[in-house]
């Protein structure tokens, strides 16, 4: 019986990144796939590595939308077989079509196919393989054949497709992850401005007593941006933040842009880092105008992190 563990960066399979980072660009996730693939990691509650659906498109169609009809017949950049695509495929951006030729369909489609085969797969740990590595499997062979060899299939299993498929896809899985922390797009500045009020600072112009955010020193009308890659899961009225917008990202933090003067974007739009998503200004409970800016480990007030070491850490200059 074969045992399969795959050394990822010195990690083994198991242990290979589940921060979501994806490394964009030459050499690896096209800019514009990349918030795909990471909203479709980050809607499976199972633990899914963006940077395995990554290596896995990669593997399935190069990155390409359509590259051409397989010899089986498997269609668009996820390679689905048409007979699975009549019970995988979704309408990801509800365009009211199912298009394996789509990859704002297929993508979200993979990644909910491959979410149900990982948490399947941890129903049997005495299988042979990680997780990840027997959710790959089954997308490939089906999850009959990882239950009929207790594993991930050997190489005497069709030429030995499945058990090569699932080595390649994770000996590109560390080519494809980003630096520690990093996202797919990176992370930028939201505005452009200088630092106002910090951190904690503490007063009684605040519920809690403190500050839960950073400001930036900005007059009303100046372009805010999304720090990082992600879906919009708040636009709208936020009592004393006035107009605000809240973006839930890969690595499941949030952040949260208050007293703007105008949203551009809507709930549920999915976000590149650096998009324009609105304009400062000073709505809500406000002395004068400015951006305030929050990391959250939730998408309500009272998860508020330290963005300003959240964004160093990254790589953002403040």
């Amino acid at each position: 019986m074969l045992f399969l563990v795959i050394s990822v960066d010195g990690a083994d399979a198991s242990t290979a990144s589940t921060s979501g980072s994806l490394k964009i660009g030459k050499g690896g996730v096209p800019a514009t796939y990349a918030p795909l693939i990471q909203q479709a990691a980050d809607d499976c509650d199972a633990g899914l590595p963006s940077s395995v659906l990554a290596a896995q498109l990669k593997q399935e169609s190069g990155f390409q939308a359509d590259p051409g009809k397989s010899s089986a017949g498997a269609l668009g950049i996820a390679q689905f077989m048409p007979g699975t695509w009549k019970t995988a495929g979704v309408d990801g951006n509800g365009d009211g079509r199912k298009d394996p030729l789509d990859p704002e369909d297929a993508i979200p489609a993979q990644g909910k196919m491959m979410c149900k085969l990982l948490r399947t797969a941890k129903k049997h740990p005495g299988y042979n393989g990680s997780p990840v590595e027997l959710a790959l499997a089954g997308y490939n062979a089906g999850w009959g054949r990882v239950e009929q060899y207790r594993g991930v299939p050997p190489k005497s299993f069709a030429n030995g497709e499945t058990h090569d498929y699932v080595k390649i896809i994770m000996s590109n899985v560390a080519s494809l992850t980003g630096p520690e922390g990093g996202l797919a797009t990176g992370w930028t500045r939201p505005v452009d401005g200088p630092l106002g009020t910090p951190y904690h600072q503490r007063g009684g112009a605040w519920s809690s007593g403190m500050h839960t955010g950073i400001d930036f020193t900005v007059s009303t009308g100046t372009t805010v941006k999304a720090a990082g890659a992600g879906k919009v899961v708040t636009a709208g009225s936020g009592g004393s933040y006035g107009n605000q917008i809240v973006i839930k990202h890969a690595d499941n933090t949030y952040s949260q842009y208050g007293h703007l003067s105008k949203i551009s974007v809507s709930t549920g739009d999915r976000l590149k880092a650096g998009q324009k998503i609105g304009l400062s200004g000073a709505t809500g409970n406000v002395s004068g105008p400015h951006l305030h800016f929050e990391i959250r480990t939730g998408p309500a007030y009272g998860s508020d992190i330290d963005p300003t070491a959240f964004l160093r850490k990254r790589g953002v200059k403040l």
